[in-house]
């Protein structure tokens, strides 16, 4: 990813939590923050109720990429938290790309908004 470094602090996690606006989808939740700066910060949530380890991982993977294809997209300086649900083991790779793009359009986060 060109312009996205990935975010692991936790209490980045919790500040975008708290403060920042919310996009749900039944397949993911995304959280959204300016942060100020000319690079953008991304972090996946995937937890144990989606699956085992491999199940996570592969959720996590496909999320990861559906934003790397669309990166150019998006507007630089955001903190981004994309939280899966149980949903989002079970559905094809294209419809967990088609909620994350409405989310991100949802939030500002995506140049011009217009639909996958």
């Amino acid at each position: 990813m060109k312009h996205t470094i990935s975010m692991k602090e936790k209490h980045l996690f919790r500040r975008l939590y708290a403060k920042g606006k919310t996009a749900v989808f039944p397949t993911m939740a995304v959280y959204a923050r300016p942060n100020g700066s000319k690079r953008s910060r991304l972090g996946f949530t995937v937890g144990t109720k989606v699956g085992k380890a491999v199940r996570r991982n592969k959720v996590r993977r496909r999320l990861r990429e559906a934003y790397r294809i669309h990166e150019e997209q998006m507007l630089p300086g955001w903190d981004l938290v994309v939280v899966a649900r149980v949903k989002s083991a079970h559905v094809p790779y294209r419809q967990l790309e088609k909620d994350l793009l409405r989310a991100l359009d949802k939030l500002g986060v995506r140049k011009g908004g217009d639909k996958p």
